[in-house]
């Protein structure tokens, strides 16, 4: 195993021992996981395999269409028929008596 040194400002060391400690690691291990997902080994040659570095934007993306893809194949939907209509979402009373069917008013008396 390599070491590496780096060198930091106060407030960031601070902030790296906390958030370590909050976690029951250490910054070595923080820094040593973060340098694993950023450049991933590739199993079958034992080889370092460079991956471009993905923006916070372009993994929002993906993630997203990682989500709806997921949505189509379990024929899970988002359409608008299903929405209820503003005074619906508002009618509060309407919703009370939704939970909990004792505390409808009897409409024969």
């Amino acid at each position: 195993m390599r070491n590496i040194t780096v060198a930091v400002d106060e407030e960031t060391h601070r902030g790296a021992r906390i958030r370590a400690a909050e976690l029951d690691t250490s910054v070595s291990a923080l820094v040593r996981e973060f340098l694993r997902r950023l450049v991933p080994r590739n199993q079958r040659r034992g080889q370092l395999e460079p991956q471009p570095l993905e923006s916070a934007l372009e993994r929002r993306r993906r993630l997203f269409d990682e989500i709806f893809t997921d949505f189509d194949a379990r024929g899970v939907g988002l359409r608008m028929a299903d929405n209820l209509p503003r005074a619906a979402l508002h009618d509060r009373p309407a919703i009370r008596s939704e939970a909990d069917p004792a505390s409808r008013p009897d409409i024969d008396g």
